[in-house]
């Protein structure tokens, strides 16, 4: 039987770390939860010299479309009502704003989406760099939604 595999971190950088209690916040899960996911090395955690648990935001991304639903037909149900199947969840890296157009980088696992949208939109939305987004794939278009 194959082992589960366990994540591989690298050395962050100090701003990289979360506080687990911030990571469950981002996850949209409970504080026990986040405790529990550590203790099961369900979460890669590195553990300060007073012994305390400090997450890496990428683990925190790695993670975030899993918590949207426990199994699939929640995932499902908390999906936009959209009838695009293809909704990455992920982390906006970086909105730029330029006249009628906006840019918006989000990252989703180790990868990167950017969409162009209306500079109205991006500011209706009221999307910020660190919010957590939704970037929806319909045929050559990807549309952006806040969650």
């Amino acid at each position: 039987m194959p082992q589960k595999r366990k994540p591989q971190l690298s050395k962050p950088h100090a701003e990289d770390l979360l506080k687990p209690r911030e990571a469950a916040v981002e996850l949209r899960i409970s504080f026990p939860t986040i405790k529990q996911w550590i203790y099961k090395k369900k979460i890669g955690s590195i553990r300060t010299a007073g012994g305390h648990h400090r997450i890496p935001q990428s683990e925190v991304d790695r993670l975030l479309f899993r918590t949207r639903g426990k199994t699939a037909p929640e995932r499902t149900l908390v999906k936009r009502r959209l009838s695009g199947r293809n909704q990455l969840v992920g982390r906006i890296e970086s909105v730029q704003i330029s006249g009628l157009m906006a840019e918006v980088v989000i990252s989703i696992g180790d990868q990167q989406i950017t969409a162009i949208i209306t500079a109205r939109s991006a500011r209706e939305m009221n999307l910020k760099s660190g919010q957590t987004a939704a970037a929806l794939i319909k045929a050559t278009e990807v549309m952006i939604l806040r969650v």
